[in-house]
């Protein structure tokens, strides 16, 4: 497996960052955790994804929306933070989640040739070609499918899956990708906290909705179930493996211990590795200390060591 992680991951504003719940130097702590693995490759991105890529996805009025300060802390959920200077938005922010973007895009170039991917960052699966919201600027897999179509990578006759794992509803992924038909949506989330979007759940193929305080059995068995539907023919599976399952998370609201969350994960890479099906998991979401241990754990779990 290919691990995509770079230093500059790390999101920081020194002490600013308790304004926010996302710990975003949880990718280093990974990395320290999973960087002697046998089995695994750790690589990265080489650059940010360009402004002009992301302003091929993006509709007029988005392209336009991020250039406004106000609208990106908006979408970040951090308004009262208007007083930071437009400049260190970008380089502190939007930067490495432009860098997460290409480790998302890089990883599915190694899985169509048939490695499979973590991509510790990404997973921004409430944006879209039409807003950005949830902590999500850019739809890192949505992003990626475009260019892997402009490259000639992938066909239009090449079918895909996303299986979003994470405690919240994949609105973005729903809105980008919802009336296509070669790209499969499975979602597995606690359908009592954000999004509350009906017409966006409504378009998700293998949809399950759970409640919250929902305990690790219920929710593997549930995934179990779920995942017995999805068969063999795609391309990739990108997995959006958000960690705020967890009952110590602040906004997940479900009841998953740091265990549950590894069976979860193991569960998935069975299930795809017995279909064939080469994948790529992104990070999504996770606002507690047990978010990297989450990660580290299933890494460890897969390939013991």
């Amino acid at each position: 497996m290919n691990i995509y992680y770079h230093s500059d991951y790390n999101i920081s504003l020194g002490f600013l960052d308790r304004f926010h719940p996302f710990d975003g130097s949880k990718f280093g702590k990974v990395y320290k955790e999973i960087k002697g693995l046998k089995d695994i490759t750790i690589k990265s991105p080489k650059q940010p994804i360009s402004e002009a890529i992301i302003n091929e996805f993006a509709d007029d009025q988005l392209r336009k929306q991020l250039t406004e300060k106000k609208y990106i802390l908006k979408a970040l959920e951090v308004p009262q933070m208007s007083f930071l200077p437009h400049f260190v938005i970008k380089s502190q922010i939007l930067k490495p989640m432009r860098l997460a973007v290409a480790g998302t895009l890089a990883a599915a170039r190694d899985a169509l040739e048939g490695t499979n991917c973590w991509n510790m960052g990404g997973g921004y699966h409430h944006a879209s070609p039409h807003e950005s919201e949830g902590f999500c600027i850019y739809n890192d897999i949505g992003i990626t499918l475009q260019q892997l179509h402009k490259e000639g990578a992938a066909t239009q006759a090449d079918r895909f899956i996303i299986i979003d794992i994470d405690a919240h509803h994949g609105n973005g992924n729903s809105r980008t990708f919802g009336d296509d038909p070669h790209v499969d949506l499975f979602d597995i989330y606690n359908n009592q906290v954000y999004p509350q979007t009906p017409s966006t759940k409504s378009k998700v193929d293998i949809n399950i909705p759970l409640q919250s305080g929902t305990k690790g059995a219920t929710y593997l068995k549930e995934l179990d179930a779920g995942l017995a539907k999805i068969t063999a023919g795609y391309r990739i599976a990108f997995v959006v493996a958000g960690t705020d399952v967890i009952n110590i998370d602040p906004l997940g609201a479900l009841g998953l211990t740091i265990d549950d969350c590894i069976a979860r994960d193991v569960m998935v890479i069975e299930r795809l590795t017995n279909l064939g099906i080469p994948f790529v998991f992104t990070g999504g979401g996770g606002y507690s200390e047990g978010s990297a241990k989450c990660i580290a754990g299933s890494l460890k779990q897969v390939y013991q060591c």
